[in-house]
């Protein structure tokens, strides 16, 4: 796959765990699972592989990273113990495809990335700053935390429902959809809390009151400064969980300093078609051929 030679840099960072899932859950409606005719499961890689091509078909990159998590245990479990402590076990059929997508990834010649201790997040967030010196930087997510990353050289890449729809949020289309900041998400997170996560924010608050509060007061320490003309009822629930807000704050703020060690020029998308070809072929991926070319 050659590039333009005038093709300005434009890195995409793919958030692996979010196109994984996604490929399995879009992939096993009616219980069928697409499986190698020696039983391996498949359904959610050839979901991811279809998902990645089709994001180069639209974003044209010249640069790709994928980043995925190293595990349940980090930083924020260490922080807060019920942190993501709801989530399900992943389904049996998915447990084999964790390795087996990194394989294919790397038949692409892209990178895997991940950091034990440090979500896939962290490693976007860390390679975004990294190389917006370098590229325009397009992250690739069905993540909304994600959006407080969003900057005049980051673009945050939304997948919606239905293949190859996606919601592309600059500054500019954040501002105009949600009325925020970047970094008004994470202060509406602080606040709110997360029930996919796990953390509660300040208990009381829900997302319309948050969202008030942030858009008169700008941020938490904006409303933290101004206690005193809030009503009665929130000012009360903010003083009693005033602890756990700014836990919460922490905890939905994506690190950009994560041990992240990646050379912008490793990073370089040449596919080499024969390499890719073989994995598909090993993996019974005839119906992909003709997405390479």
């Amino acid at each position: 796959m050659e590039l333009a030679q005038e093709q300005q840099p434009r890195a995409l960072l793919v958030d692996g765990m979010a196109l994984l899932f996604r490929g399995f859950f879009a992939n096993s409606y009616g219980g069928y699972i697409r499986k190698t005719n020696a039983g391996l499961p498949t359904n959610a890689v050839y979901g991811f592989v279809k998902y990645l091509l089709d994001a180069c078909k639209v974003f044209q990159p010249t640069h790709i990273v994928c980043c995925w998590d190293m595990g349940s245990t980090t930083f924020r479990t260490g922080q807060y113990a019920g942190y993501k402590a709801n989530r399900p076990e992943a389904p049996n059929e998915l447990l084999p495809q964790f390795d087996l997508v990194k394989e294919v990834v790397e038949s692409f010649g892209i990178p895997n990335v991940g950091v034990a201790g440090f979500e896939a997040d962290d490693c976007l967030g860390t390679l975004a700053k990294m190389y917006r010196e370098h590229a325009e930087v397009f992250i690739l997510t069905g993540d909304h935390d994600m959006l407080q990353l969003v900057d005049d050289r980051t673009t945050v890449v939304i997948m919606k429902k239905g293949h190859g729809n996606y919601a592309v949020y600059t500054p500019q289309f954040l501002l105009e959809e949600r009325q925020l900041s970047p970094a008004q998400i994470v202060d509406l997170k602080g606040l709110m809390g997360d029930t996919s996560d796990n953390y509660p924010g300040v208990r009381g608050i829900g997302e319309k009151t948050a969202l008030k509060l942030v858009l008169e007061y700008g941020s938490i320490d904006g409303i933290l400064a101004n206690l005193d003309s809030l009503s009665k009822s929130v000012r009360t629930k903010i003083e009693a969980d005033l602890e756990m807000l700014h836990m919460s704050r922490d905890l939905a703020t994506i690190r950009c300093d994560a041990p992240v060690e990646l050379e912008w020029e490793r990073c370089l998308w040449v596919m080499d078609r024969t390499s890719v070809a073989n994995k598909f072929e090993e993996l019974e991926f005839g119906s992909l051929m003709k997405l390479i070319g």
